[in-house]
């Protein structure tokens, strides 16, 4: 799958009980999208422990990927989307990492080259102790759809 200048991936299959995507209204709500790719993760572990800066980046982008792949499965057509309203980026870190925003900025970098300004978004970066198959970034979003 393609997007502008961004290869996307095949969507993941969910890992536990819950839905990809989920429909309110006009609002397409994105479940959170873990780092993997093709059912493997690349990168394992806590940014500012196991993982520098740069992978947590890394990690943020495929999960932006990731959210993108699920977005085209449910709409055909990202062109659908008239807004990527609201990000919300979950990293595991090490006790004393404090550069959350940073590393979610691999994601949102992503958002706006696939988007463009339609991909610029409301963001929470927030950090966790750890994330579901030791994932270092999980990402959830909602789009307004038209």
């Amino acid at each position: 799958m393609e997007t502008g200048f961004l290869a996307l991936p095949e969507p993941l299959a969910p890992f536990a009980r819950y839905v990809p995507c989920r429909w309110s209204g006009d609002e397409l709500h994105v479940s959170g999208q873990v780092a993997a790719r093709e059912g493997e993760f690349p990168l394992r572990g806590r940014v500012g422990a196991e993982l520098t800066l740069e992978q947590g980046r890394a990690a943020a982008r495929q999960c932006a990927l990731n959210v993108l792949a699920a977005l085209q499965r449910e709409l055909n057509d990202l062109a659908r989307i008239r807004a990527l309203v609201k990000v919300t980026v979950f990293v595991a870190t090490g006790p004393d990492f404090l550069e959350h925003h940073l590393v979610a900025d691999g994601a949102s970098e992503a958002f706006i080259e696939a988007l463009g300004d339609v991909g610029e978004h409301a963001r929470s970066a927030v950090g966790v102790a750890r994330l579901p198959m030791d994932s270092p970034v999980e990402i959830e979003a909602t789009a307004l759809v038209g």
